[in-house]
């Protein structure tokens, strides 16, 4: 099968990104074998492809998220069916991943596909909105409580899951945007003070940070309500990463600070999480990429993709096999 493949035989130097062929995956026990239809790009594979997880093994097929058809075993009940899924902490790091041909994944991995999702829509949600399922779950968002979410970073990939997914349970959101699109422009408003104004001056329940930038971080813990909670996915890759809190303000009010990290999370656990959110999309009440607005790329140029997506402006990418 045609694969990327990343190598690193010197630790000092970074990996090297490489088309070839490989074997195609044997069937093991308790897993499955799927035909891969389409694979994102995402951040995380990129950096994936500089060497910053210290985790990951080599040689190494990377790829977190992917959709495609069970190919065997045939007594599987998602035989012959389209499927999506997520990497969770071993496929692309210590597993292959899914920019290849086939992968080879625990029989508990995947979701069936539902048909309001193209087969680039479900390759290129996976990483965003298990992830935003991850944190609504972390931040204690109870469906139907009406509690108000704020997220920085709202029309970023996860943050934009994150928006529709807390909709689609009845929270009122707040979008944090470096512009004026959203509610808060986070530019001209570092302090959030338009926060007192949206939230009569109650302040906001819960807090999602998918930027990790501590400034934001820190004023949005001050403009917390009563019993708020701060969930942040993301520090600053360099510089300093120290987040300060107000302390006297912050225990007064109850306040609570979550870290997220998908990467402690299994293939199945993530699966878990996509399936949980099948209905939604079906409903329509969750939505997939607009159509066009990822470059779809073969695999044989996916070299390529993958330096011109670490390229400021580029857009995104997503490997397509079928």
């Amino acid at each position: 099968m045609q694969a990327l493949q990343l190598t690193r035989p010197d630790p000092s130097l970074p990996p090297t990104l490489t088309l070839t062929t490989l074997p195609k995956p044997d069937l093991l026990p308790g897993h499955i074998l799927i035909t891969v239809h389409a694979s994102a790009i995402h951040p995380s594979d990129l950096l994936n492809s500089t060497g910053s997880f210290p985790q990951t093994t080599y040689p190494r097929i990377p790829g977190r998220d992917f959709s495609g058809v069970v190919t065997a075993p045939a007594s599987h009940p998602l035989y012959n069916k389209p499927v999506f899924g997520t990497s969770g902490n071993t496929q692309a790091f210590t597993a292959s991943g899914a920019h290849a041909q086939y992968i080879l994944v625990p029989e508990g991995g995947v979701v069936e596909k539902p048909d309001s999702l193209s087969w680039v829509q479900a390759a290129t949600l996976g990483v965003p909105f298990s992830t935003a399922a991850l944190i609504l779950k972390r931040a204690g968002l109870v469906e139907g409580s009406g509690e108000s979410v704020f997220v920085l970073g709202a029309n970023g990939a996860v943050g934009s899951a994150v928006v529709q997914l807390a909709q689609a349970r009845g929270a009122k959101v707040f979008q944090g945007t470096r512009n004026d699109k959203g509610d808060v422009n986070t530019a001209s408003d570092p302090e959030l003070a338009k926060l007192d104004e949206l939230t009569g001056g109650k302040g906001v329940d819960i807090v999602i940070d998918t930027v990790g930038q501590p400034g934001l971080t820190g004023a949005a813990s001050r403009r917390l309500a009563r019993g708020g909670r701060v969930v942040f996915i993301a520090a600053p890759r360099g510089g300093d990463s120290t987040l300060g809190i107000e302390m006297t303000g912050f225990y007064r009010k109850e306040g609570a600070l979550f870290g997220v990290n998908s990467l402690l999370y299994g293939v199945e656990e993530m699966a878990g999480l996509l399936g949980g959110m099948v209905g939604l999309f079906k409903e329509g009440k969750l939505k997939g990429a607009e159509e066009g607005s990822w470059n779809e790329v073969p695999l044989e140029d996916a070299v390529g993709a993958y330096k011109l997506a670490g390229e400021r402006g580029k857009g995104k990418f997503v490997l397509v096999m079928q």
